[in-house]
């Protein structure tokens, strides 16, 4: 067993955590954005969750044209020092701008993804369990409807079918793989 023995469970940890933090403060986010119900028991845990952490930075940095710039400055930071950590264990370093941009990269696929699954597990339920209520299913409606409703203008049900959420996915997944990659190479 060498040096670098405890490196990997400890860089699993961290990269675990810090993800985890960054996908609920991402959730609170884009919840806020589309005005999703706050008393819903998923967006109670949420705020709970972030709270300690964003209430303080509220007051100091307020929100610019509708954005909560506290929650994106918050998830930056958090994804930053996950890297700037998990580079220091790797016993390398980076610079601001890099890591900033990588940050943003990073964060921009998570919107990406979060969206795109989203998508995908409420037309799995649609299928699966359609009609029925549960809390977290409405808020997945909250969050995928702005996305979902344009798309549906230009693709309406063929047949009964509804091909909105096919094509939905099939566009954020092209637009997450032409805007990351464009944002990891500023970050060079």
């Amino acid at each position: 067993m060498g040096p670098g023995y405890f490196t990997s469970p400890v860089e699993f940890l961290i990269s675990t955590l810090f993800s985890l933090y960054v996908l609920v403060l991402m959730l609170r986010f884009l919840l806020a954005w589309v005005r999703a119900d706050f008393y819903n028991p998923v967006s109670q845990f949420l705020v709970k969750a972030t709270n300690p952490l964003l209430v303080p930075l509220r007051r100091v940095i307020p929100p610019m044209g509708g954005i909560d710039m506290a929650s994106v400055l918050l998830m930056l930071a958090v994804q930053m020092l996950a890297i700037a950590l998990i580079l220091l264990l790797r016993g390398g370093g980076i610079g601001i701008q890099a890591l900033i941009f990588i940050s943003l990269a990073e964060l921009t696929d998570l919107a990406f993804k979060v969206f795109i699954y989203s998508i995908v597990i409420q037309a799995l339920l649609s299928w699966i369990n359609p009609g029925t209520y549960n809390p977290a299913v409405n808020l997945l409606h909250s969050l995928t409807e702005p996305v979902l409703r344009p798309v549906r203008r230009l693709l309406p049900p063929i047949g009964g079918m509804d091909l909105s959420p096919l094509l939905a996915v099939l566009v954020l997944e092209v637009l997450r793989r032409l805007i990351v990659p464009l944002l990891g190479a500023l970050a060079a």
